[in-house]
């Protein structure tokens, strides 16, 4: 509940440029003609309570549920443990007239029901057709005909300064409508690779989030999605998906309830002044090239670590955030032509791309757990390898058995098996399977701000 409402005086635009006759100018008329096909979106969620409405959800693990129950027979604290809803609230915009809806992945994820209400003051319960949380883009249907929709753009037209508005449910405010500018695009934010986003001024808050941002066309050229804050609300900074990506995601969620996307199999970097230098090119540009996964697209291609990636498939690869976008857009399957510059010369590859695995599937590939041995083992991402100074290694997870006893510790990165480098789970588990029974593996480990080796003697556990 909130107890002091802040009140902000009307903020009034002056649009100084000429522009074309086609255009809308007025907010105001923008909202009449559009916002009908704007919704507002409630979830509920069903999570364990004790008796008295303390929360006290159990956790996924089966062993750890064990424990609660042996020990809260009555089921938590303060009573027996019920199932009580817990509400959200976001919004979403139809996108055909049949009653499909654009939203957010995060503003539907792990929900028992989805309502959508209309600006006609209509509930619907809605259907979650599929979801993508690599782009953060989610598609309802609702069981209805004849709706208003909204009419989409062209993000690449978009310039930055030019004056844009959102229409959402901040705070659960149905249909309110804030207005800013576009303050730049093609925005990289940290772990997100496949979305160029637009970042704006448009006050975005709590509830904003899978609403539409229009462009004084009166169409469409975004999903609001994120803001930057340290206080949990609007500080000025909000970044919009832009529309053909959403789009494009969402036939393909229509389609068959889920995203294929190309997938490389390289982890890069940026290319700094310092080393464009080092390796004799003109300026910063490209993806370098740090890591080839094994058995990967990228590997079968003959890329090589310190190649740094100038072109894809005839597009320029200016900075490394773009290549994860175009690799992700590009079909499974096709021979796409790469452009690397390799020891101070350029040279044209040919790659057919693979499949990039499901998120799920992906978790469970880097991050395994083996009888023998006694690891469980995880591949080491992105922002670990930059604070640990790392390329490469596999984040000791848990520890039983054989490693247990060898003295290798959770937390431990182990880096190499018998000075071979292990950089995914997969080699290690190779490496390992070349050690007979009773014989030892030098483990090459980093631990702290050193590394030690650690002889692990395997007993065949």
């Amino acid at each position: 509940m909130f107890k002091t409402l802040m009140m902000a005086s009307a903020l009034v635009f002056t649009l100084a440029a000429p522009v074309h006759a086609k255009e809308v100018v007025d907010v105001a008329d923008l909202v009449d003609k559009h916002g009908p096909a704007v919704v507002n979106i409630s979830t509920t969620k069903l999570v364990k309570k004790n008796g008295e409405g303390f929360p006290f959800a159990l956790p996924d693990d089966e062993e750890m549920q064990d424990f609660f129950r042996r020990f809260f027979p009555r089921g938590g604290p303060h009573g027996p443990l019920q199932e009580m809803p817990t509400r959200g609230a976001g919004s979403g915009f139809v996108v055909s007239n049949d009653g499909y809806i654009l939203t957010n992945a995060h503003v539907v994820r792990n929900a028992d029901e989805v309502e959508v209400k209309l600006i006609d003051k209509r509930k619907f319960t809605a259907k979650v057709v599929g979801t993508d949380s690599r782009t953060d883009i989610a598609v309802l249907k609702i069981p209805a005909g004849n709706l208003p929709t909204v009419k989409l753009g062209d993000p690449a037209k978009l310039r930055v300064g030019e004056a844009v508005a959102a229409i959402g449910s901040p705070f659960g405010f149905e249909n309110s409508v804030t207005a800013g500018i576009v303050s730049a695009k093609g925005r990289t934010l940290p772990s997100e690779s496949y979305v160029p986003y637009i970042q704006t001024d448009v006050p975005i808050n709590p509830g904003n989030s899978g609403g539409p941002l229009f462009n004084m066309k009166g169409e469409v050229v975004g999903v609001n999605s994120q803001i930057y804050s340290r206080s949990g609300g609007y500080q000025g900074v909000s970044f919009a998906i832009p529309i053909d990506i959403a789009m494009e995601v969402a036939e393909q969620l229509k389609g068959g309830g889920k995203v294929s996307r190309g997938w490389l199999g390289v982890v890069i970097q940026e290319v700094t002044a310092d080393l464009a230098d080092s390796f004799g090119l003109d300026r910063p540009r490209g993806a370098l090239v740090a890591q080839v996964q094994e058995d990967s697209p990228a590997e079968r291609a003959g890329l090589q670590a310190s190649d740094v990636i100038l072109g894809f498939n005839g597009k320029v690869i200016e900075n490394s955030g773009d290549l994860p976008r175009l690799v992700g857009m590009a079909k499974p399957g096709t021979k796409i032509p790469l452009d690397v510059w390799r020891k101070g010369k350029t040279q044209t590859l040919s790659v057919a791309l693979g499949e990039l695995p499901a998120e799920e599937d992906a978790a469970t590939k880097s991050s395994r757990s083996y009888s023998r041995g006694g690891l469980a083992l995880s591949e080491l991402s992105a922002d670990q390898r930059r604070e640990l100074k790392l390329d490469h290694g596999l984040l000791v997870e848990s520890v039983t058995g054989d490693a247990a006893r060898a003295g290798i510790r959770v937390g431990d990165v182990i880096l190499a098996v018998n000075n071979g480098k292990v950089a995914t789970v997969d080699a290690f588990r190779k490496a390992i399977a070349g050690v007979s029974k009773g014989k030892s593996a030098a483990i090459l480990v980093r631990r702290g701000d050193g590394s030690l080796y650690i002889p692990l003697k395997m007993s065949g556990e």
